[in-house]
């Protein structure tokens, strides 16, 4: 009997198990000082004690799309280890601080399957919950991803497509206890355009360009505990190539975005996402954002703003051909919201 797993294929999910991932991690000051070395982040709140506690909070706290990284690194064994690409987010939501010392785990709930025309792969739809070491929900979002089957023969499990919201609402945002921006340091934070400065329809080109190098985002995989094969083993696709991993691609979008959005400080929430076409080292990435909604909170001084989020090889403000298809030059397209001090 094989002791070795080689993960699951699309035939072998079932609408509404459950699946516990291994192995629960302890988030150290170390996790921030790599996601800094791997990723050009600013942002205040995550880089600075003494900034933090003028906002309210103990400390700094862990970096929002590091929780997000570690959360599903662990669901990728059992979910997209034969997957062929993971294809979207939605209903996102970051529910509590994670603080250095945390430990966290991840669970997972089959939500939707439905097998591909081609009969070889299928997609499966999973809500993932992040939990702490107090068994308390840090971060839930759904994703879904496109699974190779195991035999061409196998039969398929019913079809069932989960309908999902396509924006979490205003209402439904969950701001960190105690946050309060009525003595924000501008100065500290880099930039003074603050909540009301921004407006529906705004864009806002972040400028600078980041190129992907082989050695960094293997690095991340591995930081993540991503095993996906496509991410590490070049002999995994026919082409020889390794692909990004797409959350890679996401946090250096996020960084890039400081230049324009510096006080957009906290991601609380992940409306929509698309990796829309693959990343390879070498490629140079740039970012644009657009303004899409913003809403107050009941925090003191807290507002929020809903951003698109794009990264892209190619000129800012440019993302569909006239057929409406994603631009081959364009590789993330995110919905998210932020906290911003009002």
């Amino acid at each position: 009997m094989s002791k070795t797993n080689s993960g699951r294929y699309f035939e072998d999910y079932r609408i509404g198990e459950t699946i516990e991932h291994a192995t629960p991690r302890t988030v150290t000051d170390g996790e921030r000082a790599l996601y800094h070395a791997l990723y050009p982040t600013r942002h205040a709140i995550h880089s600075s004690d003494r900034f933090a506690q003028n906002c309210g909070l103990e400390r700094s706290p862990i970096d929002d799309l590091a929780i997000f990284h570690i959360v599903f690194g662990k669901t990728v064994p059992d979910i997209s280890l034969n997957a062929v690409a993971n294809l979207g987010y939605a209903e996102g939501r970051w529910l509590r601080t994670v603080w250095p010392g945390d430990t966290l785990q991840s669970v997972s709930e089959v939500i939707g399957l439905k097998e591909n025309s081609s009969g070889k792969s299928g997609i499966v739809w999973v809500r993932t919950t992040g939990l702490n070491g107090e068994n308390e929900p840090v971060l839930e979002y759904v994703r879904w991803v496109m699974v190779r089957k195991r035999s061409l023969n196998a039969a398929a499990p019913p079809t069932h497509i989960p309908v999902l919201k396509t924006v979490v609402p205003a209402d439904r945002i969950v701001v960190p206890e105690g946050l309060d921006f009525r003595r924000y340091d501008f100065g500290a934070a880099g930039e003074r355009h603050r909540w009301s400065d921004y407006e529906p329809g705004e864009t806002i080109d972040h400028i600078d360009g980041v190129t992907v190098e082989e050695s960094e985002h293997m690095m991340a995989t591995r930081l993540w505990q991503n095993t996906a094969r496509v991410h590490f083993d070049a002999t995994a696709r026919p082409d020889g190539r390794r692909l990004v991993y797409g959350g890679h691609v996401i946090s250096l979008a996020r960084a890039l975005s400081y230049n324009g959005l510096a006080n957009a400080q906290i991601v609380v929430a992940l409306n929509a996402g698309a990796h829309a076409n693959p990343c390879y080292a070498g490629d140079t990435l740039r970012a644009w954002s657009e303004v899409v909604e913003k809403a107050e909170t009941a925090a003191p001084g807290v507002g929020a703003v809903r951003l698109r989020l794009v990264a892209t090889k190619g000129a800012p403000f440019i993302l569909r051909d006239e057929d409406g298809k994603y631009l081959p030059e364009v590789l993330l397209d995110l919905d998210y919201w932020a906290l911003m001090p009002m």
